[in-house]
């Protein structure tokens, strides 16, 4: 057996998508590398995070007869770096994390700026009146309630089937 039978790229003619096992051994490997950088916030290419500051706050949405509650997570932000916009089907959120890490002795200067906007549109399911929406922030939880529209909740009407 030759080297070059090895190698995928000189593989010529065979599908490159099979389950080789260089390719599942390359794979975990990405795998476990990711998992292992993603704590420190700098896995590289990660898909839902960006290793250049990026910020995806959590979000909790609850519906009741009445209202929408949600609930966003924005540690580190200050509530006017925050704008909430809600229309009749949707709620935007966005707004900027900034943070500064600084530390000084005697034989050293440490200092380190991080700087990221972020943007959530959550989808309503039912019209509501945006006129009447109410935005809280305290200890980096944002609760917004915004209520339904009563006119468009309307029950729905059974209506009789007939035959023939």
């Amino acid at each position: 057996m030759k080297i070059r039978n090895l190698l995928p790229a000189v593989r010529a003619g065979r599908d490159q998508e099979v389950d080789h096992p260089f390719y599942s051994l390359q794979r975990e490997m990405n795998r476990m590398f990711d998992n292992f950088f993603r704590g420190f916030d700098a896995a590289p290419l990660a898909p839902y995070e960006s290793a250049w500051g990026g910020f995806n706050p959590s979000v909790d949405v609850r519906e009741n007869d009445k209202e929408f509650t949600i609930k966003a997570e924005l540690p580190g932000v200050d509530e006017k770096d925050v704008e909430v916009t809600v229309t009749n089907d949707s709620v935007t959120i966005r707004g900027e994390k900034k943070e500064e890490k600084e530390d000084k002795d005697k034989n050293y200067y440490y200092l380190e700026r991080t700087y990221g906007s972020f943007h959530r549109v959550i989808p309503l399911a039912a019209e509501v009146e945006s006129s009447k929406a109410e935005a809280r922030f305290k200890n980096g939880v944002m609760e917004i309630k915004i209520p339904k529209n009563q006119t468009s909740q309307t029950k729905g009407v059974k209506i009789p089937i007939k035959t023939g």
